[in-house]
């Protein structure tokens, strides 16, 4: 531990203000020790620093105390542009981090243009034994879950984030990770085929193939107790209900609920396991100008990293081997803080537009290019605390599982 604080020490003075893939060799770094046994990546995406400050004096006033995330021991922010774009989408900001450099809006992990990519976090981490798990509210073959778990070829002239089909059959026959929770069911077995030209029932080969299938809270809920090796949960057609429309009457789990089900699964691998946790319609509200769709979903994408905070407080082992990692893939809707003239007023938050000095004639809609701030704790996590590249988070995260 001493050589790795005196390494990241000298690197932090040597690499200058902002690191990137390409500074240094993230094994000059990190020691080839095995010291991370599992990986926890929480994706809130589309916040910015105001949806986290809104968030919270919603939920436990201005004076009150500060979210889970909040509470992680390093601090960091990112550079989000992608490949052509100093606007990112979720996919391209999300292949960075999964594939471990820049790929041009709506790719997901593999070059169109035809260059090599790299493999994959998630298939990292299967290749070393470890176990895979990707949840998230809006439908699991989505831009940024698809990032970790496909390498989508599309047609020319197609979006390939939108080949939900193809990113599900990817899932299950060539990446198959062991968890898959979120929403998608009519991506998994649609009536027709997607832009890529993908049809089948992925559900049902998924069975065939050992995957436990569950469709509502009860289910999943059920399968857990009957300790299932591979899991695959789809709970909604499309994206999972928000928060702030659930009712009593709601059947789908919540964003705590699929994590704490994933850790279940996982952590039976005693080699470990490589998990992403994605707050999808943080996105989404930010999108819609809302907020109180925002602060329902911070509080369940919070909820969630307080599952995760307590899984690894449980047990020594965990506190020890445990990368806990809260990125946001990049801000979504410009939010800002604003408050009231009369003292005492209680502030609030509402959406104000971003700068414009020209309209670009095909503009990322909604998204804003401003760098994010990222909380991580545990082994590795002082290196990713800086100013970084979004790219070099997987260049430490590969060093890591070696």
């Amino acid at each position: 531990m001493l050589r790795r604080i005196v390494q990241v020490g000298l690197f932090l003075i040597t690499a200058g203000p902002l690191i990137g893939a390409s500074a240094l060799p993230a094994d000059k770094i990190l020691p080839n020790n095995h010291e991370v046994k599992y990986v926890i990546l929480m994706v809130p995406d589309g916040m910015n620093l105001s949806s986290v400050t809104a968030a919270r004096i919603r939920l436990n006033g201005i004076t009150g105390n500060p979210l889970y995330l909040e509470t992680l021991e390093h601090i960091g922010y990112q550079r989000t542009y992608s490949e052509k774009n100093t606007v990112t989408d979720s996919s391209a900001a999300a292949s960075t981090w999964a594939c471990g450099e820049k790929f041009v809006n709506n790719e997901v992990c593999f070059h169109i243009d035809g260059r090599p990519n790299n493999l994959s976090l998630l298939e990292l981490a299967k290749a070393r034994g470890m176990s895979a798990g990707l949840v998230a509210t809006q439908t699991i073959t989505h831009a940024t879950p698809a990032s970790f778990g496909a390498h989508v070829n599309a047609p020319l002239g197609v979006s390939p984030r939108s080949c939900e089909t193809e990113i599900a059959r990817q899932y299950v026959t060539e990446s198959q990770p062991d968890v898959l929770l979120g929403g998608g069911r009519s991506k998994f077995a649609p009536a027709s085929a997607d832009a890529c030209g993908a049809i089948g029932n992925f559900s049902d080969l998924a069975q065939s193939l050992g995957y436990t299938y569950v469709t509502t809270a009860t289910e999943l809920a059920g399968a857990i107790e009957s300790q299932p090796t591979k899991l695959l949960g789809l709970f909604a057609g499309g994206q999972l209900t928000p928060e702030y429309l659930r009712t009593p009457s709601t059947t789908e789990p919540r964003l705590p609920e699929m994590t704490e089900a994933a850790l279940s699964v996982l952590e039976r691998n005693q080699t470990g396991f490589f998990l992403m946790v994605e707050g999808s319609l943080i996105d989404s509200g930010n999108h819609s100008a809302n907020i109180d769709y925002l602060v329902g979903e911070m509080a369940a994408f919070d909820a969630s990293v307080r599952v995760v905070l307590d899984w690894i407080a449980a047990k020594p082992d965990r506190m020890e081997h445990a990368l806990l990692m809260v990125l946001p893939d990049h801000e979504t809707g410009a939010l800002a803080i604003h408050g009231t003239e009369k003292p005492g007023g209680e502030p609030f938050g509402y959406f104000w537009p971003a700068y414009t000095w020209r309209v670009p004639p095909e503009p990322e809609t909604h998204h804003t290019g401003g760098d994010v701030v990222f909380w991580v704790q545990g082994p590795g996590s002082e290196v990713l605390a800086a100013p970084i590249e979004n790219a070099f988070v997987y260049h430490v995260i590969r060093e890591l599982l070696r």
